[in-house]
């Protein structure tokens, strides 16, 4: 009989006392531990097993876990005699910064304290000894009303603060006589809020000042390790962390610890009388590499596929991509081209920093492709090292199936408000009805041309260019089926804005060219379209297609002239 697949289980003890599907990753104990590292700080996508694995980390070390072999028999780190000596035999503070999702800086920082008082709270045994201090024993208790009263009777300074998980640590070692272990599962997600809200300084200026105390001024920890999706600038918050350990997804070390590899999924799936499906799977979740280590499965959507028995995108359903959503929306117009390489199954060529320094998202361009990458929408096919200092550059492609699906949906996604008029858009433009085309792109434009500045005074060019890019996507997404969708590519004498080119060589082909209509040089709105047609015909944009075979009396051009939000469709 197969085990049971319990979705979203995050608690090791249970996991493995119920008997329910588990994966053995406790190789990652040895080799964590064999690395002698102060400070590890480990990342990974969103749900790639990070809790789990920290949770396992907690049950193996900590002394409140003591002489728990049922929790460890039968894996991997029991085979061990020398680990078997190691289990249960340290004092652990566990900390999650999971739910710290804040639109101010001051709920934020309650949240963090709530956190704290957690792990206060699981080690209020101490209170019971004469090991403490009166101060000590203060700390407990004021944390626990700031937290469960709504108008507590003393306020906490941001020193206690700081120095409350030291604080808790120097209590644990005197109890224990042994150092500590320090373990932060999602260290980032509230430094994601923080930008997302607009408090991201003030946040950063006190997330620093917590980290520094609780990962290198403290001479009560052993070791510690972080967690989190993205890798935040050394510079934003861990300027004084000169022991930390980075590891990132392409990284060597741990590349096997996160995640399921084909060899774990081919084998679950054999257990579960689901072989025949390897080939399917494979083309829906695989994709992910962490260092050398090629064909990373994510687990939630394995798990869950292997429960449902259905395909579905699982994984992608599970965040709404709001900030990578924002800033790909705003991008600038050659971001967007090199998504549309992306969903045409082609790899594109960046040079980017790994480390995300959030408050630089939206004046460094490229450092969308460093989130992506971290989030696991894209993987790195290639990394080529260029010049005498070896920079390098980065060949990437979208993951797999499943999350292409994702962005086909964020798209889609940015049309909603206006969905029918969309949808009746390119329906009138199949159908060459330009009166249609133009009281549907009047109405789309008045709605989402602001969600694609940039700035708060975009350019007359700029603004235009980024609608018309996040439009193609928007098309590239609706067509796929019936046409390949490409833009700013050469042909004939010149380089078109649009061109649809149909699958069935029987359907009509479209050339479209945008234009920004330039007062100084054009009367009328009618003058700037009839520019944007006249240019499609002088640098003869049909030359692809003929050479494609398609005849001249299926190609369709259109013009489209924008002033302001103004939009004018003529074709011929």
């Amino acid at each position: 009989m197969n085990k049971v697949i319990s979705i979203g289980k995050q608690d090791f003890e249970q996991i493995r006392k119920k008997n329910y599907f588990y994966i053995d990753k406790t190789n990652y104990i040895q080799e964590w531990w064999e690395s002698g590292d102060d400070v590890t700080l480990i990342t990974r996508p969103r749900r790639f097993g990070k809790t789990l694995n920290m949770d396992m980390m907690k049950c193996f070390f900590s002394n409140q876990y003591i002489d728990r072999s049922d929790l460890f028999e039968g894996l991997s780190i029991w085979k061990n005699e020398q680990y078997r000596k190691l289990q249960g035999k340290y004092p652990v503070i566990f900390l999650t910064f999971a739910d710290v999702k804040a639109d101010n800086y001051d709920e934020s920082k309650n949240s963090i304290i709530a956190c704290i008082n957690d792990a206060y709270q699981s080690h209020r045994y101490l209170l019971k000894s004469n090991l403490l201090t009166d101060g000590e024993k203060e700390i407990f208790r004021v944390l626990d009303e700031y937290v469960s009263n709504p108008e507590p009777t003393k306020t906490i300074t941001n020193e206690v603060i700081f120095r409350a998980v030291k604080g808790l640590a120097s209590c644990l070692n005197r109890y224990y006589g042994q150092k500590v272990i320090i373990l932060l599962d999602e260290y980032d997600t509230p430094m994601q809020e923080a930008y997302v809200h607009g408090y991201w300084d003030e946040f950063t200026s006190f997330i620093r000042s917590f980290f520094n105390s609780t990962f290198k001024t403290n001479p009560y920890m052993e070791r510690a390790i972080m967690t989190g999706i993205t890798r935040v600038s050394k510079e934003s918050i861990f300027s004084d962390l000169n022991n930390l350990t980075v590891i990132t997804t392409t990284s060597e070390r741990y590349a096997d610890c996160f995640g399921f590899t084909e060899k774990e999924v081919f084998q679950a799936l054999d257990d579960f009388d689901m072989g025949n499906k390897k080939k399917l799977v494979k083309t829906w979740y695989d994709g992910f590499t962490f260092g050398n280590q090629k064909d990373i499965y994510n687990p939630w959507s394995i798990t869950n596929y292997l429960k449902e028995k259905q395909l579905r995108p699982y994984w992608a359903q599970t965040s709404s991509n709001g900030l990578i959503n924002k800033l790909l929306q705003k991008s600038s117009p050659d971001i967007k081209e090199m998504m549309e390489e992306l969903l045409n199954d082609r790899n594109i060529i960046v040079n980017f920093d790994e480390q995300i320094v959030f408050d630089q998202l939206e004046q460094n361009k490229n450092a969308i492709w460093s989130l992506m990458l971290a989030s696991g929408y894209l993987k790195i096919q290639e990394i080529e090292y260029r010049g005498m200092l070896l920079t390098p550059w980065y060949h990437l492609c979208v993951t797999n199936l499943e999350t292409m699906s994702m962005f086909y949906s964020m798209f889609q996604g940015w049309f909603h408000d206006d969905a029918s008029n969309y949808n009746e858009f390119i329906n009138a433009l199949l159908n060459g009805n330009v009166k249609e085309m133009n009281a549907y792109m009047n109405d789309i434009a008045l709605t989402t041309f602001s969600s694609f500045d940039a700035g708060k005074h975009p350019s007359g060019k700029t603004q235009p260019e980024r609608f018309y890019h996040g439009f193609v996507l928007g098309l590239l997404v609706d067509l796929k089926e019936r046409y390949e969708v490409k833009s700013n590519r050469e042909s004939g004498y010149g380089r078109y804005d649009v061109m649809l080119i149909p699958t069935n060589k029987r359907d009509n082909a479209f050339i479209l060219e945008f234009k920004v209509h330039d007062s100084e040089e054009e009367k009328k709105l009618q003058d700037t379209v009839q520019a944007a047609l006249n240019q499609i015909e002088e640098k003869q944009y049909d030359a692809e297609l003929l050479e494609q075979g398609i005849k001249k009396s299926q190609i369709r051009h259109y013009g489209f002239a924008f002033e302001g939000k103004k939009v004018l469709i003529d074709g011929n």
